[in-house]
């Protein structure tokens, strides 16, 4: 079951954990920051495989959690803008942009690490 949202403690070896809810960046996991899992505040990719949990899990999570994530996903966002000195807009004119040309960037990128 999920509780409450939390960023997770943060391991210093980067080692993958699967499950749990106890690290930030694991996957499959409960009310930590991390990827394929469910009830964390916000998406954290620490660069491991990801192991996705069904949607059936994630769509029980409790409505109460589900608020307290967004929550704490906002106010996370809202920190990073303030430490990039970005603000909402910037970052809103920024992702309509850039989320225009991302599949050409994407493929860009593909054919410089083949070339390399």
């Amino acid at each position: 079951d999920v509780s409450s949202p939390k960023h997770g403690k943060v391991d210093p070896d980067n080692m993958p954990h699967v499950g749990g809810n106890t690290w930030a960046g694991g996957t499959g996991g409960r009310d930590t920051a991390g990827l394929g899992g469910k009830g964390g505040p916000y998406r954290l990719d620490a660069g491991h495989r990801i192991y996705q949990i069904s949607q059936a899990e994630k769509d029980a999570v409790p409505e109460e959690v589900k608020r307290a994530a967004r929550e704490m996903g906002e106010k996370a966002f809202k920190q990073r803008l303030k430490e990039i000195q970005m603000s909402e807009y910037d970052a809103s004119t920024y992702e309509r942009f850039s989320g225009a040309v991302r599949r050409q960037v994407q493929s860009l990128r593909i054919i410089l690490d083949n070339l390399q």
